[in-house]
């Protein structure tokens, strides 16, 4: 038997996985379209922006690296229409110089669900380990 909360949780890792197909392929309206209009996203840690024009940029910038990413795993939590994602993630590209780039971190997330019962980012920190790493690793 599949409870309330499973299903819940799958739809929001849906929402999640969609997002990055459409990162996958530099699909810039379907990014957007993953976030709710007032989202903030955290392009480098500890700056977060907000607004269209800011998460076009972006994402524009990340477009040019072609990354690919690969999820470890997905916590979900859901209260009411509210969801808390976390998922530590890996991603590759190449720079336009031809140099790989390689990161990895922790994405916390938040998204809404809206009156049409789909999910949308609200809040998005791909850097959600960055205190950690500070804290623990000096740097």
């Amino acid at each position: 038997m599949t409870s309330i909360h499973a299903v819940a949780d799958a739809s929001v890792v849906q929402a999640v996985e969609a997002m990055t197909a459409a990162f996958h392929d530099g699909n810039l309206p379907g990014v957007l379209g993953a976030y709710a209009h007032e989202a903030t996203v955290a392009f480098e840690p500890g700056r977060p922006v907000s607004g269209e024009a800011a998460l076009s940029a972006g994402f524009q910038q990340f477009f040019s690296v072609h990354p690919r990413f690969r999820y470890g795993g997905h916590d979900v939590m859901v209260a009411g229409d509210l969801a808390l994602h976390i998922a530590p993630w890996a991603m590759t590209g190449q720079a336009p110089d031809g140099k790989v780039v390689a990161e990895r971190g922790l994405s916390v997330a938040v998204l809404r669900r809206s009156a049409a019962g789909a999910w949308q980012l609200v809040l998005d920190n791909p850097f959600g380990d960055r205190l950690l790493r500070l804290n623990l690793l000096g740097g």
